[in-house]
């Protein structure tokens, strides 16, 4: 199992901005398909963006143009990069790293975002 850790939520403003960072102790990370979720209290847990090994991006329908997926492999990291933030973008986000091939499917303890109105 890979060890996820994210970092850089927080409470924001409508219309402001955050960039969510998530750490991974894997072993050929490169190889790992990376995905934010999130879960706002009372909803399902749901993908926001993802971003696969050889570095294709998807979205959610509620936020493209606003985020945007992307991944340092060098440094282990992915990041979502968060604009026009709205108060309906509250929710606790997690980080996710997937390997089918060797079963792993790992998640972050998840890190809060509060976007004021």
């Amino acid at each position: 199992q890979v060890q996820l850790v994210e970092s850089g939520g927080g409470l924001v403003q409508a219309g402001g901005s955050l960039r969510l960072s998530c750490a991974a102790s894997a072993s050929f990370f490169s190889l790992y398909s990376m995905g934010w979720y999130r879960q706002a209290p009372g909803k399902q847990r749901e993908l926001v963006a993802a971003i696969a090994s050889v570095g294709s991006t998807n979205y959610a329908d509620s936020v493209k143009g606003r985020f945007t997926i992307s991944r340092d492999n060098a440094k282990n990291t992915v990041y979502l990069q968060m604009n026009s933030l709205k108060p309906e973008d509250t929710a606790v986000y997690y980080c996710n790293a997937r390997r089918p091939v060797v079963g792993d499917d790992s998640w972050g303890q998840g890190t809060q975002v509060t976007v004021s109105s």
